[in-house]
């Protein structure tokens, strides 16, 4: 495939720098990729092809590897540690007290869509055990819960009435919060749109962006008294990329260019919120949750790198923090989203990019893992994969990306680790999880990594409290540092979670 041209102006009219920033072809020469990769899903990234090769750093000098201390690594006072769930992964009783349906109750309904079968409900069951799962979070000393709230609990239909009873159930979650010292950071959408608004387009069509809105400034007014990180959409990559270009996630549309405006749409509803919670004076902050990956360049593939990064990291980045969209993301190129730029340049109406780049007080990564590319486009295999198959395993990436984060973004807000794990190997689940254990330790140093060098991070949360339901996969993987026997829905700490328990008290990461 030919190398694409790169444009040098972007979607808004702005020159665009079409240097490779900072984060995109990282210093790891001599790294040699073992094996094959499947066309990555779950995680929103970019169905592409994989093969397997070497990645090295420009002009092939082999970086020196970096070792943690001998002591432990220490966390700024006041740090916040937390573990995080979503709605339809934890909560069940998916048609209690007025929850209208969600695209995620639709697709568990489609038969093969879901390994094992399983739906949203009973999950973990926490719509009504979550005192219990409060109280279990105090007995781990974690400090903050990551939760979010079901927009069909709050607006069953998307618009229109208010559900009360949905909005007094989540009051007495975030006080039960308050009253254990806990902090509530609250994510308004995790991929539950309601049905009708999906009937409606979803989030190819732009009234779902007003109809998010005014749903969070209900949430907002609600709770303008309380002192919480709010965050607006959780990984609109994945839902654009894996629910409307793909097929693997809700509502399995296929359809690459409605990914794209799938994409436009959840960021213009994002940039509506934060306007939405200034409005209303808002207590507490907020901002975004991306799932971000360094991108890793085989010789000579220096332009793909940057053209992958430009569609995984920066398509959400630059429009959030930059008011603009990079030019490389959308392409014929290898490692670009071949869908139409005109119809994508087409989606963005005057004062979108000003909507969607309202200054936000944070920013929230989620990060599981690195991306490799070749000339060709192909995805490399150059870490080693999780349990997930799609997840390649690279703990020195949460440093690059943070770092490299602050380098690039000069106004960059204070950042969150809003989500980062592993999955068990074993589908039954493991009290005993060394694997897991041993993913946040090495993580964690590079959280503390980037902080001692500058990196303004503020807090940490677990992926996932809960063994859950997982998606696509079902009950069939487990991600929680609490093991759940669903059949009896009985708690068990792991073996991580004693571990992290061992840190948030300490505020340090162990030697």
């Amino acid at each position: 495939m030919d190398q694409p041209t790169v444009q040098t102006t972007d979607l808004a009219g702005r020159r665009a720098d079409p240097a490779i920033r900072r984060r995109t072809v990282l210093q790891l020469g001599g790294l040699v990729g073992v094996g094959l990769i499947a066309a990555c899903t779950d995680d929103g990234t970019t169905p592409l092809p994989v093969a397997s090769g070497t990645a090295t750093a420009s002009g092939g000098a082999t970086a020196a590897a970096w070792a943690p201390p001998a002591g432990a690594m220490s966390f700024p006072d006041g740090f916040v540690w937390g573990a995080a769930t979503s709605a339809f992964q934890v909560e069940g009783s998916t048609t209690a007290d007025g929850r209208g349906p969600s695209i995620w109750d639709t697709f568990c309904a489609q038969p093969g869509r879901i390994d094992d079968g399983a739906t949203g409900n009973p999950a973990a069951d926490q719509y009504l055990r979550w005192e219990q799962d409060l109280d279990l979070m105090v007995g781990l000393g974690l400090q903050a819960y990551r939760f979010s709230v079901s927009w069909p609990r709050i607006v069953p239909t998307g618009s229109g009435e208010v559900n009360q009873k949905g909005v007094d159930h989540y009051r007495r979650v975030v006080d039960g919060l308050l009253d254990r010292g806990m902090h509530p950071a609250i994510t308004l959408y995790h991929w539950d749109l309601p049905q009708p608004l999906q009937d409606a387009g979803g989030w190819t069509a732009r009234e779902t962006a007003d109809r998010f809105g005014e749903y969070a400034a209900v949430m907002f007014e609600a709770f303008r008294d309380v002192d919480a990180t709010w965050l607006t959409i959780n990984e609109p990559k994945t839902t654009a990329m894996v629910g409307y270009a793909g097929t693997e996630h809700a509502p399995a549309l296929g359809d690459l260019d409605a990914g794209m405006a799938a994409v436009h749409h959840q960021l213009l509803a994002h940039g509506r919120a934060v306007q939405a919670f200034r409005e209303v004076g808002g207590r507490g902050s907020i901002g975004i949750a991306l799932n971000l990956m360094p991108v890793y360049a085989a010789p000579g593939a220096e332009t793909a790198a940057g053209n992958l990064d430009a569609a995984e990291n920066r398509l959400y980045l630059d429009p959030v923090l930059l008011g603009e969209y990079p030019p490389e993301a959308v392409g014929p190129g290898p490692g670009q989203l071949h869908a139409d730029a005109a119809a994508f340049e087409a989606l963005v109406q005057d004062g979108d990019l000003e909507v969607i780049s309202t200054p936000a007080d944070v920013l929230a990564v989620q990060y599981y893992g690195a991306a490799g590319i070749d000339s060709t486009g192909a995805w490399l295999q150059l870490f080693p994969p999780s349990p997930a198959g799609w997840q390649q395993v690279h703990a020195e990436g949460l440093y690059e990306t943070l770092v490299g984060l602050a380098a690039d973004y000069p106004d960059l807000p204070p950042l969150v680790i809003s989500e980062n794990g592993i999955p068990d190997a074993d589908p039954q689940g493991q009290i005993e999880d060394p694997a897991r254990l041993d993913f946040l330790r090495t993580h964690l140093q590079q959280a503390a990594r980037a902080v001692g060098e500058g990196v303004d991070l503020r807090q940490y949360y677990a992926w996932s409290l809960l063994d859950n339901f997982e998606w696509a996969r079902g009950m069939t993987q487990r991600w929680g540092i609490v093991h759940v026997d669903f059949a009896t829905q009985e708690r068990t700490p792991k073996a991580s979670a004693r571990w992290y328990a061992e840190v948030c008290a300490a505020n340090a990461v162990p030697s």
